[in-house]
């Protein structure tokens, strides 16, 4: 296998031919996104309306803003970069790695966290366990989100440099101030809204890419000969090459798969992830926020296409494409076919998708970290009872300094030339661990009050021991980074499982009256809410639309399995 390009910056040779109309409809996406910011602005009255949009917002605003939290420019160079890597089996991250672990949220999480009125996920280990778990989860949390959002800004400065010719600083500049701008005025209603916009605007992005993209490939019979001759056949299906034993692109059988994406990392991050979560609890009821995953799966399911094949087709057109023989590395996919394929105006749209991509992501995390950080943090242990206006003010505050913060801890993912497989790495560290305190307390009532902290700590320990010893250092040898990320999340599941089992033999479980909406089989009045006026169609259940977006999930792999 030939080795891949080192770093993270993208191909001098992609620089666009942008012109006035190019940067006539990048300026007025700007203006448009301040003015929902000053829209936004007037519904803000209180902290709740700050950090939670009132609790007020119908399903299909936050399903549509759920899934744009997640489409952030790192989803799209990094899937593209993934598909160019190691093929079709991309659709692994939607369909086995995405879509049950967004039923599971709708249908089985948001209850309780809707129920319990909790305004974080970090609250909920606070009820459910103690201070000790709370306090860890939400400072691991808003550590996470500030290296997530750093990823997205940095990712932005880069492609913006190559493709525009914008220094870095100014690409960082620019968008951060956006970005800070908009959440500071109108909070995370205007994060909410303007996610709304840019899921279309990336849509708008992308579908010229993937049609281009075939044309020039002669479609995708064209495309899939094409790569069977350079990488082999099982470079364009799903699940060949995966068994046990076998080599494939990926470096992962279908064990690890199913095991370390399709359930650890998969439901550690769609089930815990605030920043995605948080979308969810701004819903009008409960039906609207179980709802907001299950609208948000069914383009989910879809959405793969849209960034796998036009990383297919930049690995087509330019054999070896990634490596350094070919003079590009994985992640110039998409800015490579912009560069190829676009005429003016068309372009305009497609850097603006980008860019939207970018502070969609970008927003996401910065708009949980303050939620997390004023009130799960400051107003929990430093600053208690303060009057309303208090925390709306520090939430404006601690805006500012998240988005600073992001711009330093933006170059840590410079020498990962797959951003996904940076972004992986960080899931496994973070969102796993919290994952499984989340499981085993919400299905063991057995499980102590201790357990949770210590659980936590050693979930998260044990991962980043698997990645930077046992993976890094060569202890056992794992194919491929990807591969890495898929036993460090396995690995963390399963030591936080057992050390949370040993504490909690040990140690003293909570009060069974103290557990009612925190431990499945148990309900609060918030769970059992009756449903609106109307809200018995068809398209309004829960589960129905659960069902059916994992019935079309698996449809989608049969066309992939031979």
């Amino acid at each position: 296998m030939q080795t891949p390009t080192k770093g993270a910056y993208l191909a001098a040779e992609l620089r666009l031919p942008t012109n006035w109309l190019d940067y006539t409809i990048l300026a007025i996406y700007f203006v448009v996104v301040l003015g929902i910011g000053f829209a936004a602005r007037r519904s803000v009255k209180t902290s709740l309306d700050f950090f939670l949009s009132g609790r007020s917002l119908p399903a299909w605003i936050t399903g549509l803003a759920f899934i744009s939290a997640n489409l952030a420019a790192t989803e799209i160079l990094g899937m593209a970069a993934n598909s160019a890597q190691y093929g079709a089996y991309t659709v692994h991250w939607y369909w086995i790695g995405a879509i049950p672990a967004m039923v599971f949220l709708g249908l089985v999480m948001m209850p309780f966290y809707y129920g319990s009125k909790v305004r974080s996920v970090p609250e909920m280990l606070l009820l459910r366990f103690d201070k000790w778990a709370h306090l860890l989860s939400s400072a691991l949390f808003a550590f996470a989100a500030i290296l997530i959002a750093g990823v997205n800004l940095y990712a932005l400065a880069i492609v913006v440099e190559a493709l525009l010719g914008w220094p870095q600083w100014v690409a960082i500049v620019v968008a951060g101030a956006f970005v800070l701008a908009y959440i500071t005025l109108g909070g995370l209603s205007s994060a909410i809204y303007n996610e709304v916009l840019q899921f279309f605007v990336i849509l708008a992005a992308l579908i010229p890419l993937v049609v281009l993209g075939l044309k020039k490939v002669g479609g995708w019979d064209g495309l899939t000969d094409r790569l069977t001759a350079e990488h082999g056949a099982n470079f364009t299906t799903a699940w060949g090459g995966t068994g046990i034993g076998s080599a494939n692109p990926l470096g992962a059988n279908w064990l690890t798969i199913v095991l370390g994406l399709g359930f650890v990392l998969s439901f550690g991050y769609w089930t815990t992830n605030f920043a995605e979560v948080q979308r969810a609890l701004s819903a009008k009821n409960l039906s609207a926020a179980q709802r907001t995953p299950l609208i948000a799966a069914f383009p989910k399911i879809f959405i793969v296409f849209l960034v796998m094949i036009p990383g297919l087709t930049a690995a087509a057109l330019i054999p070896g494409f990634g490596t350094s023989d070919s003079g590009y590395q994985y992640n110039d996919a998409i800015p490579y076919l912009m560069e190829q394929l676009l005429p003016n105006g068309v372009l305009g749209i497609a850097v603006t998708g980008l860019l939207a991509a970018f502070m969609a992501g970008m927003a996401a995390n910065v708009s949980s970290f303050n939620t997390v950080f004023t009130n799960d943090i400051w107003g929990r242990y430093v600053e208690k009872g303060r009057d309303d206006g208090y925390y709306v003010r520090f939430g404006r505050l601690i805006t500012v300094i998240g988005v600073c913060a992001s711009v330093g801890t933006a170059f840590l993912a410079s020498s990962f030339s797959n951003i996904m497989s940076y972004l992986q790495t960080l899931f496994s560290f973070f969102n796993v661990p919290m994952f499984v305190v989340f499981i085993v307390g919400m299905f063991w009532k057995r499980a102590s009050v201790k357990s949770g902290f210590w659980g936590l700590l050693a979930g998260t320990v044990a991962a980043m021991v698997n990645y930077f010893w046992i993976y890094k250092q060569g202890i056992i040898d794992i194919p491929s980074d990807q591969g890495a990320n898929f036993v460090s999340a396995i690995v963390g599941f399963v030591a936080g499982a057992v050390v949370m089992v040993a504490v909690s033999l040990f140690t003293a479980p909570k009060p069974a009256e103290e557990l009612q909406g925190l431990v499945y089989g148990t309900t609060s009045p918030g769970m059992s809410e009756p449903p609106a006026a109307g809200d018995d169609a068809w398209y309004r259940r829960p589960a129905l639309l659960g069902w059916g977006a994992i019935v079309l999930a698996a449809a989608c792999y049969i066309p992939f399995s031979f």
